[in-house]
């Protein structure tokens, strides 16, 4: 009879540490939930304090915090010590806070449409853009000011008082003194009080890219002196196989029996073959320097850059395989070991000058003569080389950089100097080119092409 109750007495005691364990880890997981709950919550309301704090920071300007510190200053002092005049200051603090407040209401309640008249203009121009304002609120909108970035700078337009669903118009001119490209927009509204105590500032995503492209003049499609037929440009390199026909010589094993010249053959007893001056599509490759050491002045960067644009453009236009080259920038440390160039897209004129409405000088670029060699190793079929730079490049560098290219390769140098008068030399194999004006490379040139 004593083995059932001894049995009995292990199950009871087996329940009860069962019944132990469970009520630990219950314990454990309510400590455990209410921990992550309290950690959300902490969470939760410093992300609400951080939202609020920023909202008041953007809210209260430099005058704000000013009166915000003279009302809490003013007041406590003047109760606690019962002194009338800074009690008196205090209030009046306090005063123009608050009568600023309602100067902030209605930040949104405009509808802004930001259009330009053009997308691309040319230096030295500007351009028209309408601004159109809509009160899109539930009630009257009081008069505030719109800001609109203009790149660096920033056109501020005047919003007069607007009745719901009524709309303020205004012109808006961006200028485009100077190559570049500008971001217009987002436009900004600033509502705040008078006296700039606090202010509120509503964002639109409306942005715009505008293209000032370089200053170009039109080159004669007959300038650069090498266009020749219709098939392509004859070269001095002898081939078995083209268009134009150079000479005949003795057979050889391997040559192609098509080639066999049957009526010297027939006068001479010997066979003979028809040789040819190897015809290729004409291949221009226009480099620009970008050092910042490769130019004296600004003025010559700015004249360099129009005449690699008025150069491509001529021979975009004439069907040519244009190539556009500038040194690709490459950190100081790597700057011995590492060269690189990047092309610019000229599938047409405008993507070209939009190319060139973004290129600056720089001191992370290679010298030309590193664009130069890597640029005839990237296009070893070129029939003519443009090497665009500035007044520093003297003949030693520029005969270094034209060296990249083989003997059948016509080199023309273009020298951007606006303080020099414009001249035409030969520089062993390369013709240079000095420009002191856009206009003297038209000039100078059709003075090539006809030498």
């Amino acid at each position: 009879m004593s083995l059932p109750s001894e049995s009995r007495l292990t199950r009871t005691v087996g329940s009860t540490g069962t019944a132990h364990a469970r009520t630990r880890y219950a314990t454990a997981r309510s400590t455990t939930e209410l921990a992550v709950r309290g950690d959300r919550a902490w969470r939760r309301a410093r992300t609400a304090v951080v939202a609020a704090w920023r909202g008041v920071s953007d809210t209260v300007t430099a005058a704000g915090w000013l009166l915000l510190t003279a009302a809490a200053a003013g007041i406590g002092l003047g109760v606690a010590f019962g002194w009338v005049e800074f009690a008196v200051a205090g209030s009046i603090a306090a005063a123009l806070l608050v009568l600023s407040v309602p100067f902030l209401f209605s930040a949104r309640a405009y509808d802004v449409d930001l259009s330009l008249g053009h997308d691309r203009v040319v230096a030295g121009t500007h351009v028209e853009g309408t601004l159109r304002v809509t009160n899109i609120g539930r009630g009257i909108a009081l008069p505030g000011r719109i800001d609109v970035p203009v790149g660096e700078g920033l056109v501020d337009v005047y919003v007069p008082l607007l009745r719901h669903g009524h709309e303020h118009v205004q012109q808006v001119v961006v200028p485009a003194e100077r190559r570049g490209v500008i971001t217009v927009g987002p436009a900004r509204t600033v509502r705040g009080d008078p006296l700039g105590i606090l202010k509120r500032e509503a964002t639109w995503d409306d942005t715009h890219t505008l293209y000032v492209h370089p200053v170009t003049t039109a080159l004669h499609s007959t300038s650069t002196g090498f266009i020749r037929d219709l098939e392509g440009q004859s070269s001095r390199t002898i081939v078995d196989a083209d268009i134009s026909f150079h000479a005949l010589r003795e057979y050889v094993p391997g040559d192609s029996q098509r080639q066999i010249h049957w009526k010297s053959t027939a006068k001479t007893g010997t066979l003979m073959v028809r040789q040819y001056e190897e015809s290729r599509r004409s291949r221009m490759i226009i480099a620009l320097a970008l050092g910042e050491g490769e130019y004296g002045t600004d003025d010559e960067f700015e004249l360099a850059v129009s005449a690699a644009g008025s150069i491509g453009i001529r021979g975009i236009r004439d069907g040519r395989d244009v190539d556009v080259v500038v040194g690709g920038e490459v950190p100081e440390f790597a700057r011995r070991t590492v060269r690189t160039i990047r092309e610019l897209a000229t599938v047409t004129t405008r993507t070209l000058l939009d190319e060139l409405s973004g290129v600056e000088r720089t001191t992370l670029v290679g010298p030309l003569a590193d664009v130069t060699s890597l640029a005839r190793e990237t296009h070893s079929d070129a029939s003519i080389a443009f090497l665009v730079c500035g007044s520093t490049q003297t003949p030693r560098l520029l005969q270094g950089a034209a060296l990249a290219f083989p003997p059948d390769v016509a080199v023309v140098a273009v020298v951007c100097n606006p303080e020099a008068e414009p001249g035409f030399r030969r520089l062993g194999t390369v013709t240079v080119l000095t420009i002191g004006l856009l206009d003297d490379l038209r000039h100078l040139l059709a003075r090539g092409a006809q030498t």
